[in-house]
């Protein structure tokens, strides 16, 4: 019996595997497998990582070396319930017309989720502090926040804000971003995902697509160290597992 390539059965997967590539830029074979079982494909890893390859899908990264510090690495506790620590930082841009913006980002270092993805042409500790109360409407507040020691974090109208809600504010020490890494990281998976592949035109744009793109992340995009659950599924379950009057309670 003569062999039969099953290249054209497989087609439908390959095209899939292609969009959605094309959609989570710089996504490797490992999300792409969870999101198609997500979309109810029946395939396991090793047949889409041997289909990423031979779609071309692998990007190849440059391996940094890492310079190891002879300073002595003080431990962050690592958060336990949502809401125990927050992180904050700024990242930096430009509109096509070369015009300065910045963007500040807060996460819930425990849910991972994306709780504010904020631009602006500038932020002051009062601006912050704003931003820092709508999220407090939304989400109740954080027994901490992390930040470095930016001008805005370190303001009287910050120190104000934490005082006036007895929330601490957790400052990194200096020349260590490894202090905030969560949040580091994150800034890292929205350069990567987001902002490297746009031009914005003016603010609105920029605030616009910097809304989509925390939406999709905190509700569509799998994160490996949630056990493949979206930021907001593993908030929700941490929840019903938790909730007192949750189902687990219920015989």
């Amino acid at each position: 019996m003569s062999y039969r390539s099953r290249r054209a059965e497989q087609e439908p997967l390959r095209r899939r595997l292609r969009e959605l590539a094309a959609v989570r830029v710089g996504a490797g074979y490992q999300l792409l497998h969870t999101l198609l079982k997500m979309e109810g494909w029946p395939v396991n890893h090793k047949r889409i990582y041997r289909l990423y390859r031979e779609e071309g899908l692998g990007l190849k990264r440059r391996k940094k070396r890492r310079r190891r510090s002879a300073a002595e690495r003080v431990g962050v506790s690592v958060a336990t319930r949502p809401n125990q620590r927050w992180a904050m930082d700024f990242m930096h841009d430009t509109l096509y017309d070369g015009r300065k913006l910045r963007v500040l980002t807060v996460i819930d270092t425990f849910t991972r989720e994306c709780l504010a993805l904020e631009a602006r042409r500038s932020f002051s500790g009062a601006s912050v502090a704003e931003v820092l109360d709508g999220l407090v409407s939304l989400y109740g507040k954080p027994e901490a926040v992390q930040c470095d020691q930016g001008t805005e974090f370190t303001s009287v109208a910050m120190d104000l804000w934490a005082f006036a809600n007895q929330i601490s504010l957790l400052f990194s020490r200096p020349g260590t971003p490894g202090d905030n890494a969560r949040n580091e990281a994150f800034n890292g998976l929205v350069r990567r995902e987001c902002l490297t592949h746009h031009y914005f035109l003016d603010m609105s744009e920029a605030a616009a697509v910097l809304h989509s793109w925390k939406e999709d992340y905190n509700n569509q995009r799998p994160h490996g160290s949630l056990g493949k659950l979206t930021p907001a599924q593993y908030r929700a379950r941490w929840s019903d597992l938790n909730d007192p009057d949750g189902p687990q309670n219920v015989s």
